[in-house]
């Protein structure tokens, strides 16, 4: 089964060498993932200043600068992960560097039929 991990953290959290430091530690952890065959994805995201969000009601956008949400902790960046069970996922999810300063919230992917297949 897949799961997304979402990585929730003080985006002012790390100092710039602490944060190149987490980059090395998740690119490590991506290599032993695909090792074993289970890495699907991973991507660290640009800050919540550079985010758009959109609505649309009544078939009309509403396109506004910034997150959804204002909240402590931040989308930082995911994984996504083929893993047997939940706790084989929360093994995983434990590793992540971030996990030490913030949040990883595992979900289960519904998988859809007829979407591409990855690549």
């Amino acid at each position: 089964m897949k799961y997304m991990l979402l990585i929730y953290m003080d985006e002012n959290a790390l100092s710039e060498t602490e944060r190149e430091h987490c980059y090395a530690e998740s690119a490590q952890l991506a290599q032993e993932l695909h090792t074993k065959g289970q890495f699907v994805a991973t991507a660290p995201l640009h800050p919540v200043a550079t985010a758009t969000s959109i609505r649309v009601r009544d078939g009309k956008s509403l396109i506004t600068d910034g997150p959804f949400a204002e909240t402590h902790e931040q989308l930082g960046g995911f994984f996504l992960i083929d893993a047997q069970d939940l706790d084989e996922a929360i093994a995983i999810a434990s590793r992540i560097p971030g996990a030490k300063v913030g949040t990883v919230e595992i979900r289960p992917v519904i998988e859809v039929a007829g979407l591409p297949a990855q690549s």
